[in-house]
């Protein structure tokens, strides 16, 4: 049985920032251990002797805060509710090319941005929810290449690329497009929804797919991602996406937990997500890793100074969640964290 939660007085007295420790809790993946938090970076791990404030937490999990490898923040807005709710990191999928100079999330929110995406004139999603600035359209491959060099020069973190039936980039740009992300040190993410787009997308060589696709994907397919990445979104898209996701990962690819926010309109950890997840074949570790470490080792926030969002580690950026049971036996408790910790501070 887990312990009683602290009455609403004792966390009144508690320490919301600056230098304390946590004691008691068992740190998902190190066992019951100290967690002494000082100016906003994690200062040990382990045995902390007394003298800072104290944080008691005994029966309670520290995990990383989580990290959503698939938002729209322009489309929908929702920095400080993710923030609140255990979100430290985001990757913003398509936004207008201002949003990369005006950035609307709070500050201690880490956006990893793409700008709009690089689509054909006339192509997804500008004639439709994306039509005030969510495409860039190029009708060349030099046009691509440049393109791909004013977003990396905007401030863009990953470049983002629609794989759809026309008006569509034709293979060789979608190739050269890639090329030039590669040799700027920038990911490809594709939107590549039908099993023929994902092929396409897969031997042009982008690096992750945006979604899990929601038409059921031929084997070649699915061997033609071996090794790369997806992003889950499957509470956004029905179809056969859960089922894809299953045999994209059987086939070593890593997974990403992500909901596409404002297509979707939750401001949070998804629980539906969550479950999702569950009925694809993912456990517990698996959906914690896919909202945690995987996401920091694949986006580089792993290796940032100082580490980011998705892992804990000494020095590093003290962004978890404390929670009620163990996420590994019971990952829909990661949607319902007891306390949040953005930058060392208590949201």
């Amino acid at each position: 049985m887990s312990a009683p939660a602290p009455s609403v007085s004792a966390v009144e007295a508690e320490p919301r920032g600056g230098h304390f420790v946590i004691r008691g809790a068992e740190i998902v993946g190190v066992g019951v251990a100290d967690l002494a938090v000082k100016d906003g970076r994690i200062a040990a791990i382990g045995s902390v002797p007394a003298g800072p404030p104290e944080l008691r937490r005994a029966g309670r999990w520290i995990v990383p805060a989580a990290i959503d490898s698939h938002v729209h923040l322009s489309f929908l807005p929702g920095g400080r509710r993710l923030l609140d709710a255990g979100v430290a990191a985001v990757v913003d999928l398509a936004a207008p090319l201002s949003g990369l100079a005006e950035r609307e999330a709070p500050p201690e929110l880490v956006v990893l941005p793409s700008g709009p995406m690089i689509t054909a004139r006339g192509g997804y999603p500008t004639r439709d929810w994306g039509s005030d600035g969510y495409g860039l359209e190029v009708e060349s491959a030099a046009a691509a290449e440049q393109a791909v060099d004013t977003l990396a020069d905007a401030g863009a973190k990953v470049i983002k690329v629609p794989v759809t039936d026309a008006p569509a980039l034709p293979p060789a740009t979608l190739r050269a497009l890639v090329t030039r992300a590669h040799a700027r040190g920038l990911k490809v993410a594709a939107h590549a929804l039908l099993d023929r787009h994902a092929r396409v997308a897969a031997e042009a060589g982008a690096d992750v797919l945006a979604h899990a696709p929601v038409e059921p994907l031929q084997a070649r397919t699915v061997e033609a991602w071996a090794g790369r990445a997806v992003i889950s979104t499957l509470s956004a898209f029905g179809g056969a996406a859960g089922e894809n996701l299953t045999k994209l990962r059987a086939a070593g690819m890593t997974v990403l937990y992500g909901t596409d926010l404002g297509n979707t309109q939750i401001a949070a950890i998804s629980g539906e997500e969550i479950d999702l997840l569950l009925e694809a074949g993912l456990d517990g570790q698996a959906i914690l890793t896919a909202m945690t470490t995987a996401p920091a080792q694949y986006w580089g926030l792993d290796q940032a100074t100082p580490p980011g969002p998705g892992v804990l580690r000494v020095g590093g950026v003290a962004s978890f969640m404390i929670v009620a049971a163990d996420p590994r036996l019971t990952p829909g408790t990661l949607a319902e964290p007891e306390a949040v910790f953005v930058a060392g501070v208590r949201r």
